[in-house]
């Protein structure tokens, strides 16, 4: 029990300092977009959601708002096609003094009987704004960065419930992204790929559970590791697996050998 509680504290002060790596802290944005994170349903209460927009610029914030049908392959690479014409968006547009705020209002009008979950980005882009002459805004704005928030947005049949188990979890030496800026790729990270599976009609955020790994380390020894939420989602973000879908995530967890290992979910 000692050795198992030494290497589970280990990797698991490890897992969250490989995870920091990836957390990208950007400058201060020009506004704030919450909920980031947005599910609904093709009827009832929930095919109505809002989104809040916040100006926290000094200056004015003129936005537009444009909808984009997501779908993710395993490996998690993104394909993005126009989707406006499946939600009524209120207002499309706005335009914020300083510390103002907009509440954008969604609503399903697509298909009421969807197979399975869909899902879409709302993305709330900054319009340039033309400044009066004379103010200090005018004069020191050279060029103005425009900022592009988007928000997930999975819009589910009624009643229809995910069915996740994993297919595949096993040691990996995978290729981490390179940071911003970089010019070389990161070494290659010790770690466990997890492929999911989800045969529900239900789309999963699989970063909500806690994840509980065990098997063997190198030399034989027994080695467990238990993944947080919080850890979970500085790493695969909501851990997304589509209806009827796969997805692998390569987690930074390093010690395990090249034995079984066992992955279960813990809320």
């Amino acid at each position: 029990m000692a050795i198992l509680s030494v290497l589970k504290r280990r990797s698991k002060v490890l897992l969250a300092t490989i995870a920091a790596l990836f957390i990208l802290v950007p400058a201060a944005y020009a506004m704030r977009v919450s909920p980031m994170v947005i599910e609904m349903e093709t009827s009832g209460t929930d095919a109505v959601a809002r989104i809040e927009v916040q100006n926290i610029n000094a200056g004015k914030l003129a936005f537009e708002t444009r909808v984009y049908r997501m779908e993710i392959d395993k490996d998690g690479k993104i394909t993005e096609t126009p989707a406006d014409d499946k939600f009524l968006i209120f207002p499309p547009q706005g335009a914020l003094p300083p510390g103002g705020r907009q509440v954008i209002r969604l609503q399903w009008v697509g298909d009421p009987e969807l197979a399975t979950s869909q899902a879409y980005y709302v993305a709330i882009q900054q319009l340039p704004v033309a400044f009066e002459p004379g103010t200090d805004e005018a004069a020191s704005a050279q060029v103005q960065v425009l900022y592009n928030m988007r928000a997930l947005v999975v819009v589910a049949p009624p009643g229809a419930k995910p069915n996740v188990n994993a297919s595949s979890v096993h040691q990996v030496e995978y290729q981490p992204p390179a940071l911003p800026g970089a010019t070389a790729k990161p070494p290659l990270q010790d770690g466990v790929a997890v492929t999911l599976r989800n045969d529900g009609r239900r789309h999963a955020m699989m970063a909500e559970f806690g994840w509980n790994l065990e098997g063997t380390d190198r030399e034989g020894n027994f080695l467990r590791v238990d993944v947080s939420p919080e850890e979970l989602s500085r790493v695969v973000g909501t851990g997304y697996v589509p209806a009827q879908g796969e997805r692998t995530f390569n987690l930074p967890v390093p010690g395990f050998g090249p034995g079984p290992i066992k992955l279960t979910f813990a809320k």
